[in-house]
C-alpha cells in the first residue's frame, strides 16, 4: 500500500440512470446529438398543477433488468429489497450496479473491509398513497380528518417498511450489503451539491488510507408529487407554452426557470496503485476537490460567493491555472438569479479566461434532477475527454449581458481537464476537477 501522502485517486468505473437512458452510451448518444429528455409527465397525476412537462427517467422502470448484468444471487437479492425501496434509492442501486461491472472488479481482486461507500441525495419525501387508507379511516362523520384516531385507526394500516424506503441513508446502506462492503460508508444530504461532495469525501477517505476503493454516488429526484409542489412552491421552475424541450436554457437571455428531472450516477474511485495492480481501465483522475458555503443572515444562499471559493479551492488543490481549464461543466440550473450569480462566479475566479473556456451543461438537457444532477454531470465531461469533443449546450440563444459566457458547440475540443460545480438555494457548494488519464501519467 503506498504512504497516504502519496495516494492518488482515480475514476476505473460509472454508471447511470438518468432521462437519456441507462447506460453510459444511452447518455453521451443524447447529449451529443442534442437530444432532450424533457417530456410529458408519466409517473404520477399532474392535471391539477401547473405543470405538465419533465424530464424523466422513462427507460427505468424499477424491473430487475434495469440493474444491469447481476450474477444469480445478487439479482436474487436485489429483487427482494425492491419493496422496501423508494424510486431514488432504485435508482441509486441501479446506477451502482452499473458502475461495479463497468470497472470490472472481482471479489477476488479487492478486500471487503478497504472498499466502501459515500452515496449523495436530496431530502426523501413520502408518496400520498402510503397515507391515504390511514386517513381515510380515521374520518369522522363529517368527513374531516381527526387525529385523535390516528394511532389507534391509521397507524396499523401502514406498511410497517414504509420509514425504510425513505431513509436517505439507505442509498449507501443497500449498495453495501448487495455487494459485501465492508469499508468507510456515509450518506450526504446537500441536495444538488451532494454528488460533488460525495467524490470529494471518497476521495480523501482513500488518501489517507481508510480504502482502497469507494463508490461515490448521489441520486435525487424532482419528478414526485411532493417535490414537485414544492419546487413550485419555494423555487423558480419553468412554466408555459411552447416546446418543452426548449425550457431548459442554461445562461440564456430568455431562460424562465428550471425544468425538473430525476436520476444518479455512480463513479468508482482507486487508488491509483490498486487500479494498475488488477489491471483496471482508468477513466481520469480526481485532482482537485473543495466544499464552501455562504449565505446571509436569512439563510438565503450567496451562491456567487460560495460556488466562487469552491471553484477556487478546488482548483488550487489541483494546481491548476485558470487558462490550463479545457471547459467547465455549470451548474446551470436554468433560473435567472441563480445563473447570473454563477456566471459571476467563473469570471470572479477564471478572469479573462471566462470569457473564451467552454461552457456545458447537462442540464440543458434534462433539467435539474436534483441531488443526482452533479454525478450525472461529472460522468458527461469525463465521456467527453474520453471522446476528444465537446457536447452543446443545448438552447442556448439569445446571450445574457449578465452571463457572459462561451456556450460549448457539439464538436468543441473537450481537452484534458475540466472543473464542474453545484450549489443549492442555501448557498452550499461543491467543486471538482477531474482530469483525463494517460497511461503514461
Amino acid at each position: 500500500m503506498s504512504a497516504p501522502q502519496n495516494r492518488r485517486v482515480v475514476i476505473t468505473g460509472m454508471g447511470v440512470v438518468c432521462p437519456l437512458g441507462l447506460t453510459l452510451d444511452d447518455l453521451w448518444a443524447g447529449l451529443f446529438a442534442g437530444k432532450s429528455g424533457v417530456g410529458p409527465i408519466e409517473s404520477f397525476a399532474s392535471a391539477g398543477l401547473p405543470l405538465r412537462h419533465a424530464a424523466e427517467a422513462r427507460a427505468f422502470t424499477g424491473e430487475i433488468e434495469n440493474f444491469g448484468p447481476l450474477d444469480g444471487e445478487r439479482k436474487k437479492a436485489i429483487r427482494k429489497g425492491l419493496k422496501v425501496m423508494c424510486r431514488e434509492s432504485q435508482m441509486a442501486v441501479a446506477a451502482a450496479q452499473r458502475a461495479l461491472h463497468d470497472c470490472g472488479i472481482t471479489a477476488e481482486q479487492h478486500r471487503p473491509e478497504r472498499f466502501g461507500c459515500v452515496f449523495g441525495s436530496d431530502y426523501m419525501l413520502t408518496l400520498p398513497e402510503d397515507f391515504t387508507a390511514s386517513v381515510a379511516n380515521c374520518r369522522g362523520a363529517d368527513g374531516l380528518f381527526d387525529f385523535n384516531r390516528w394511532a389507534a385507526d391509521g397507524m396499523p394500516l401502514l406498511n410497517p417498511l414504509w420509514l425504510l424506503k425513505y431513509l436517505p441513508n439507505m442509498p449507501a446502506s443497500h449498495i453495501a450489503i448487495y455487494n459485501d462492503l465492508r469499508g468507510p460508508s456515509n450518506s450526504l444530504t446537500l441536495r444538488e451539491a451532494s454528488g460533488h461532495l460525495a467524490i470529494g469525501e471518497a476521495t480523501v477517505t482513500i488518501q489517507r488510507g481508510a480504502a482502497d476503493v469507494m463508490l461515490a454516488g448521489a441520486t435525487g429526484t424532482r419528478v414526485h408529487p411532493m417535490k414537485t409542489v414544492h419546487a413550485l412552491q419555494s423555487e423558480q421552475v419553468a412554466l408555459g407554452d411552447g416546446d418543452p424541450t426548449t425550457w431548459s436554457r442554461p445562461f440564456d437571455k430568455s431562460r424562465k426557470g428550471m425544468v425538473l428531472g430525476e436520476g444518479s450516477a455512480v463513479l468508482v474511485l482507486e487508488e491509483l496503485e490498486h487500479a494498475r495492480g488488477r489491471g483496471a481501465r482508468i477513466y481520469g483522475e480526481v485532482v482537485g476537490h473543495a466544499a464552501r458555503h455562504a449565505s446571509d443572515a436569512s439563510g438565503v444562499g450567496r451562491k456567487r460567493r460560495s460556488l466562487g471559493l469552491a471553484m477556487r479551492r478546488a482548483m488550487a488543490m489541483a494546481g491548476l491555472q485558470p487558462e490550463q481549464v479545457s471547459h467547465v461543466h455549470a451548474h446551470g440550473v436554468s433560473t435567472v438569479t441563480g445563473d447570473r450569480d454563477e456566471a459571476g462566479a467563473m469570471h470572479d475566479v477564471l478572469g479573462p479566461v471566462a470569457a473564451s473556456v467552454p461552457i456545458v451543461t447537462a442540464k440543458s438537457h434534462f433539467g435539474n434532477l436534483g441531488g443526482g444532477s452533479g454525478l450525472v454531470e461529472c460522468v458527461a465531461s469525463v465521456l467527453a475527454m474520453q471522446k476528444g469533443v465537446l457536447f452543446p449546450l443545448l438552447n442556448h440563444e439569445t446571450p445574457d449581458p449578465e452571463c457572459p459566457i462561451r456556450p460549448a458547440k457539439a464538436g468543441d475540443p473537450a481537452g484534458d481537464v475540466f472543473v464542474s460545480s453545484a450549489v443549492t438555494p442555501q448557498g452550499q457548494a461543491g467543486s471538482v476537477v477531474i482530469r483525463s488519464w494517460n497511461l503514461k501519467a
